[in-house]
């Protein structure tokens, strides 16, 4: 288990995964600034963020190629930002996953804005 945990979130989506009985975990660490998806106590993907303020931006987003298409990459992003939402932040989808999954998935419309040329600029 990476240092740092402070947060978790179990998230299971019907049709995503390939056994039920190895439930992803969203794990925050923040000493290194990623949301870390295990699944049966193993690093399948992350994202990494910084924050500015109120805004956690999210920078970058990988999943283990071998594990690819299972949804996983959705599943991170979906309990990622359901932390982000009940640490009272809003998020800013710099990284193309995250940017789309949010113009797909409409339910955290409410903590994404929008990415600024000054916030860019001071990436």
């Amino acid at each position: 288990m990476p240092q740092g945990l402070v947060t978790t979130a179990r998230i299971w989506f019907p049709g995503g995964m390939s056994d039920e009985t190895e439930t992803p975990e969203v794990v925050h660490t923040p000493d290194s600034h990623r949301y870390v998806l295990e699944v049966g106590g193993r690093m399948v993907g992350f994202t990494e963020y910084t924050d500015r303020g109120n805004q956690r931006v999210f920078l970058h987003t990988i999943i283990d190629e071998a594990e690819g298409g299972k949804g996983y990459g959705s599943t991170l992003i979906a309990g990622t930002l359901a932390q982000v939402r009940d640490a009272g932040l809003h998020a800013v989808a710099i990284c193309p996953f995250v940017d789309a999954y949010v113009k797909k998935h409409h339910e955290f419309d409410d903590i994404i804005d929008p990415v600024s040329i000054e916030l860019r600029a001071s990436l």
